[in-house]
């Protein structure tokens, strides 16, 4: 947003100027003596006949021969401003007139008046007309540059061999996007090799991946690992509310750039100007399609740069413009996905290089324990366990820092302020240790990692499961544990305590989703087949999914048995739940009596509890 104090047309400066101009008029007035009333002239002899009758009520003699004051009309009783000449000799006469009087007088010096008048008028007046000529003429130079370089690009130019560069070391867990990026570096540093045999260097190269996953790092590491000229930009920089300037600095962009070619132009958020044309409200001429289509043409049609790479970042390939997409504009789509367990750990390394660590602690369990964070969230987790042993004096970070950064990330803070009375604390134990023990003897389950009834943002417990391993494909038999764990804690407050709570709300919610996806997305129903339902329906103006209908492709009677079908996996990992609940209840009972004491229980602890007692076999 242009800074409104550099805009010599804004409302501020109009005031200012009306503000100066006012302010000049009352110094010439008051330096005039014109303050409102005009000044009457008048003969000497009417000036001595208005003394004779008690008129006037104020004087001025100025240089013995000028007199001014003022006098009050005797009919009308209105006061008059009045100025008049006087002999010379007459100036004591008329002073001891008015002194009988009891009239004020006040006689000024000649040199007095010489200067208020001939001199301080003229001054202030010059001074303020050069003032205002010189202050116009910057002015003037300064809008005129600011119209004229209105259009241009806001890029910023990253010269080779800067210093304090990110290259590709300072960048983990995204292997085959450093890989594809690597060949692009090669092309620029090399081109002849790679047309040796007829092949041509990639016009445009499009990252796309979740939010954190770290595509302006790598783009930040292409400029520090090219020598060649890196220009960055925004798509929002380009669109402005006034017509023809995104395009403008669309030109002015590649305009740059082909004077540094061979470089590198990278275009963050690439979704705010590239979304498909024709779904906005402006129709096919509103500013953002305007930048669009000149994109468009500078990137392949008939005045295509040569020698430019257009690198861009999205997490929203689903809007943009087919166009865009094509091969001759982005050639390369790199998918910037979310870390493996394996990144995680790679990703976690970086971070922590020029943190502390303790020697207890280990980056691969806090890998493992961060399914499906994003590089960002990971170095906030580093970032957060680093300023939590700081608070505590400590000279390192430890496991429990560590751990303590991980919860804050996933859930929020821990709530210390929350008062719970000792019933609820045991409504919260038996739920989560009813969600503990399904867990540790469903087989298909993941491990429990970690059970706290200790509130933390919107939660008032947790019981966390850890995969042993990454997935990628999930079972039936998978879902169906999950359900079973999830409808665990509303069974345990029935079965051990006869209520039901709230605080199942979330556990029902996720397990409903889990259900109907296998029923109308994964054809996990023998009933229904391998088939899908539901329709994906979007919004023509935001370019994203806002609702799924269940019953668009399927009729009465199929939308029916897919309540049905969901219902029944519903009702059978609640049975499920129930079943080893009622057979291990002396299990349970012991891991709320811990849980109670000591609040948190992680994994050695509840596999102590769990190996201690005879337990019914798995379900």
């Amino acid at each position: 947003m242009k800074d409104p104090r550099k805009d010599p047309l804004t409302l501020r400066n109009i005031l200012a100027w009306t503000l100066a101009i006012g302010m000049f008029y009352f110094i010439l007035t008051m330096f005039t003596g014109k303050r409102g009333i005009p000044e009457e002239e008048i003969d000497y002899t009417v000036l001595q006949q208005k003394i004779e009758k008690g008129e006037v009520t104020e004087v001025i003699i100025i240089n013995e021969d000028e007199v001014k004051g003022k006098y009050k009309n005797s009919d009308s009783k209105e006061v008059r401003n009045f100025k008049t000449h006087i002999p010379s000799a007459s100036t004591s006469r008329i002073a001891d007139s008015l002194a009988a009087q009891n009239v004020k007088v006040n006689i000024l010096p000649e040199q007095e008046s010489i200067l208020n008048l001939n001199v301080i008028l003229p001054l202030l007046s010059l001074l303020f007309f050069v003032a205002f000529f010189i202050f116009m003429t910057k002015r003037i130079g300064s809008s005129s540059k600011g119209l004229s370089s209105f259009g241009q690009s806001k890029a910023k130019l990253f010269a080779p061999n800067q210093d304090k560069k990110v290259t590709f070391q300072d960048v983990a867990g995204v292997d085959e996007a450093k890989e594809e990026l690597t060949e692009i570096i090669q092309f620029l540093k090399d081109p002849g090799r790679f047309q040796r045999l007829g092949g041509h260097i990639p016009k445009g190269v499009l990252l796309v991946g979740a939010p954190g996953t770290g595509k302006t790092l790598l783009a930040r590491a292409v400029a520090g690992e090219a020598d060649v000229p890196f220009f960055s930009i925004s798509g929002s920089d380009f669109v402005e509310m006034f017509v023809g300037v995104g395009a403008s600095r669309v030109r002015d962009l590649f305009e740059q750039s082909k004077k540094h070619a061979p470089c590198i132009v990278f275009i963050d958020e690439l979704d705010a100007i590239g979304r498909h044309r024709g779904t906005g409200l402006g129709g096919g001429h509103d500013e953002r399609e305007q930048t669009l289509n000149q994109l468009l043409v500078k990137m392949d049609g008939f005045e295509s740069e040569k020698g430019v790479i257009i690198l861009a970042a999205t997490n929203r390939p689903d809007v943009l413009d087919p166009a865009l997409l094509r091969p001759g504009r982005f050639d390369r789509e790199v998918v910037v996905p979310l870390p493996d367990v394996r990144g995680r750990e790679a990703i976690l390394k970086v971070h922590s290089q020029n943190v502390p660590l303790a020697e207890d602690v280990n980056l691969s369990v806090i890998a493992r324990g961060t399914p499906g964070f994003s590089g960002a969230q990971l170095a906030n987790l580093i970032n957060e366990a680093s300023l939590n042993a700081t608070k505590y004096d400590r000279k390192s970070v430890t496991p429990s820092d560590l751990e303590e950064a991980k919860e804050k990330v996933m859930m929020g803070k821990e709530r210390k302020g929350l008062i719970m009375t000792e019933k609820d604390k045991e409504v919260i134990a038996y739920h989560e240790a009813g969600h503990a023990l399904v867990a540790c003897l469903t087989p298909e389950s993941d491990p429990v990692h970690k059970v706290t009834i200790i509130p933390r943002g919107m939660s008032l417990g947790l019981t966390q499961t850890l995969p042993s391993e990454e997935k990628y494909n999930y079972s039936k038999q998978y879902f169906e544990s999950q359900i079973a764990v999830l409808m665990a804690g509303r069974c345990a407050e029935k079965i051990f305590l006869k209520i039901e709570t709230t605080g199942a709300s979330n556990d029902l919610k996720v397990a409903t989703e889990k259900a109907w996806e296998m029923v109308t997305k994964y054809g996990m129903s023998d009933l229904l087949g391998l088939r899908t339902f539901g329709k994906d329906t979007e919004h023509p103006f935001l370019g994203k999914v806002m609702a799924t209908q269940t019953g668009v492709n399927a009729s009465q009677k199929k939308a029916e048995q897919v309540d049905e079908e969901i219902d029944r996996i519903l009702r059978e990992g609640k049975e499920k739940a129930e079943k080893i609940l009622n057979e291990n209840k002396e299990t349970l009972i012991f891991l709320v009596k811990e849980l109670l004491q000591k609040e948190t229980l992680n994994s050695k602890e509840i596999a102590e509890i769990i190996n201690n007692h005879n337990l019914a076999d798995p379900v």
